[in-house]
């Protein structure tokens, strides 16, 4: 428990300095200044259209690069105009892309290599939580993205918490490349078993809005299109900005989700798991 030690002694500084101390995580994130929020590059947003509405998806380069740069490529074919959300399993996962296999990739590729987790020769920087969690040695926040590291910090994955973004594979490590999924609750028995490579920024009630079942005489859960959010700036100008995960007010956020000091509380447990601290974020629409 070191680990938690330091980390609190280091979010009591903080508090001390920025006058956080005491204040509830919703009053963390309203204090917060320009410069504890990052804008998310569009190029890295998947807009992905259900019948209810848009889900945007932030891709994570840095942990899986293949995989963003092949569904990337897949949305800019129109590969998943006209497939579906084909699976839902009830506090699980939402799955879509193409169940009968009817369809060959033109630009992106069906298959490729698995990126369960990003190994660097030096140990990767990451704003820690400070205890093990039973999945992972360490647990923290990575460039806006919850993960997990060895105990040496040379190997780090994203986690599987609620609206993680992760490609669903057969039971080859190197068999997935199209067929997506969201995750309705954290499910982290499967991380290091799966390429996680982006989180739901926005529109998970419409993964929620889904069918659980087929009906007849209506389609289950068609998918109008799939696109890069950078390239559809003409009719969608939405931006977004998430909290700096690296930054000062992220950390007084995370002493605050472990030891809430709001009077309402009785119990306070002084501790707070990596899917329980939810990544502040503001959508904006350009005016």
């Amino acid at each position: 428990m070191n680990g938690l030690k330091s980390i609190v002694a280091a979010a009591m500084l903080v508090c001390s300095q920025q006058g956080y101390c005491n204040l509830s995580p919703h009053e963390i994130i309203q204090k917060a200044p320009p410069s504890a929020w990052r804008t998310v590059a569009n190029e890295n947003v998947l807009r992905i259209t259900l019948p209810t509405g848009h889900v945007y998806v932030e891709l994570n380069p840095e942990l899986a690069p293949g995989h963003v740069d092949n569904i990337k490529a897949l949305a800019r074919e129109g590969f998943y105009k006209g497939l579906s959300v084909y699976r839902f399993v009830e506090g699980f996962v939402a799955q879509g892309g193409d169940a009968l296999e009817t369809k060959t990739p033109k630009l992106g590729k069906k298959a490729i290599p698995a990126e369960f987790a990003l190994s660097t020769k030096q140990p990767l920087l990451i704003n820690k939580l400070g205890y093990q969690d039973g999945y992972a040695a360490s647990t923290g926040f990575y460039h806006g993205f919850a993960v997990a590291q060895n105990a040496q910090g040379t190997k780090t994955w994203q986690t599987h918490c609620t609206g993680a973004f992760a490609m669903a594979r057969g039971d080859g490590p190197d068999t997935g490349g199209t067929e997506f999924y969201i995750t309705l609750a954290p499910q982290r028995y499967l991380d290091l078993n799966i390429t996680v490579f982006g989180r739901v920024l926005a529109g998970m009630e419409h993964v929620q809005k889904l069918d659980r079942e087929a009906a007849e005489g209506k389609v289950f859960n068609p998918i109008t299109d799939v696109v890069v959010l950078n390239d559809v700036v003409a009719s969608d100008q939405t931006k977004f900005q998430v909290m700096n995960t690296e930054s000062d007010e992220f950390s007084a956020l995370i002493k605050a989700r472990a030891h809430r000091p709001e009077a309402w509380f009785l119990a306070r447990p002084d501790f707070t798991d990596v899917c329980s601290v939810a990544i502040p974020t503001k959508r904006l629409e350009k005016e």
